[in-house]
């Protein structure tokens, strides 16, 4: 290839931290309402199930418009749908600080989740593009690491600034404002992320033109490893959801900590799963099978998880213990990226992505208000043996995909360099 096409690190640099920007960005609005459910409990006199029931919509509404997505990013592109994302999370920050019962908290979901649904077939159709092959790895590493920091961040901002304002309203103010400012500073950088001028766009135009021309949009929907990766992501964000949104009280009743302790248990299990991820993201190069550092990565949380559910660890070595479990799935994130990407047909990358990553939505979505019963009904051991349990699943998941692709079941894959 010559240096005439080859973008610089500088510009490779560029691109991924805006990425990472705004997916952390998204994230961070995955827990826009989770973080305060004990003051919604306290002020609407809401149950467990009603709020998981919140974390459903957002997740329904997310799930069937990334697949949907998928196919608009391919089309348009995704610079224009992603800065629209955006734009939807101001608007759910500036409905949940005007919120005066359970459907304005629904309202502020629903449209948090209208924002989310585009980002993943934006997020890797851009980094697909304009990152160069030898950095796509470390970009893969970044993009999960900014994801796990929005989620860490979330408690933090707004239980901090709840606290510090005495009123959780004023919280959400203040999450418009970084939505806003995210949105700015992505307008200003609108070049960095243009996918139409990707860098690594003309290595496949000939065989994308071909294959579009004789494969129908839907036909990567007939590859059996595409629904292996929507079922590895169904499974492993069922656990996720049970860690989110109900560990910190699980925690609380069956060790007896503090809420001022356990609500930190997320962050600390984001903050896991970022060092896992920049390791992750060296492995990605060095390992030919990704399904087996996914097996071994995934098996160290379900244990981790498993252990926690026991009971038997003193109450702060639990809830170290939960936190810990997210390096493991850190750790298999890029690895999951990269095996995607492989499974993915020239062309498709939007919509392929699309519909792998709404199984995420779709696991958070069925999760939710199955983990928040168990809570309701006195188990609360239940969400972590339940976390456990289906990570061991989405290791099964992955490794048919390993399996399949080993055996040269995926013909069409596109190169990477």
């Amino acid at each position: 290839m010559s240096s005439a096409i080859t973008p610089s690190p500088t510009q490779d640099f560029r691109t991924i931290g805006l990425i990472g920007l705004a997916h952390g960005t998204s994230h961070f609005h995955h827990m826009l309402l989770p973080p305060l459910f004990p003051l919604f409990i306290r002020d609407f006199g809401l149950t467990y199930s009603e709020l998981g029931l919140l974390v459903t919509l957002f997740f329904v509404i997310s799930g069937v418009g990334q697949a949907l997505a998928g196919f608009l990013v391919d089309r348009v592109g995704a610079r224009p749908v992603l800065l629209a994302a955006l734009a939807c999370f101001v608007a759910a920050s500036l409905a949940a600080a005007s919120a005066h019962s359970y459907h304005g908290l629904m309202l502020a979901s629903a449209l948090a989740g209208l924002g989310n649904a585009p980002f993943h077939p934006a997020d890797f159709t851009i980094l697909n593009k304009r990152v160069s092959a030898p950095r796509l790895g470390h970009a893969f590493s970044i993009h999960g690491i900014s994801g796990n920091l929005g989620w860490a961040l979330a408690p933090v901002f707004l239980i901090g600034i709840s606290t510090w304002a005495g009123d959780w309203r004023t919280a959400y103010l203040a999450t418009a404002l970084i939505g806003l400012g995210v949105l700015a500073l992505l307008l200003l950088n609108r070049d960095a992320i243009d996918d139409h001028q990707g860098s690594w766009g003309h290595e496949h135009k000939a065989t994308s033109t071909q294959h579009a021309a004789s494969e129908h949009p839907m036909a990567f929907l007939k590859l059996p490893s595409v629904w292996l990766c929507f079922s590895f992501f169904f499974w492993t964000t069922a656990a996720l959801s049970a860690i989110q949104s109900f560990a910190s009280p699980a925690l609380g009743r069956m060790y007896g900590l503090p809420v001022s302790i356990t609500a930190f248990v997320v962050t600390g299990y984001m903050l896991c799963g970022a060092v896992g991820m920049v390791l992750g993201g060296f492995l990605v190069a060095k390992v030919a099978r990704l399904e087996r550092t996914i097996a071994a990565a995934m098996t160290l949380a379900a244990l981790l998880l498993l252990l926690t559910a026991t009971g038997w660890l003193p109450p702060y070595l639990a809830a170290g213990a939960a936190a810990l479990a997210g390096f493991g799935t850190g750790l298999a994130g890029p690895s999951r990226d990269m095996l995607i990407k492989r499974a993915s047909p020239p062309g498709a990358t939007g919509r392929v992505y699309g519909t792998v990553y709404s199984g995420l939505d779709l696991g958070f979505a069925v999760a939710a208000p199955i983990f928040g019963a168990m809570l309701d009904h006195g188990h609360p051991s239940g969400i972590f043996y339940g976390a456990s349990f289906v990570l061991v699943l989405g290791i099964a998941s992955a490794s048919l995909v390993g399996l399949r692709m080993a055996r040269g079941a995926v013909t069409s894959r596109p190169a990477l360099a």
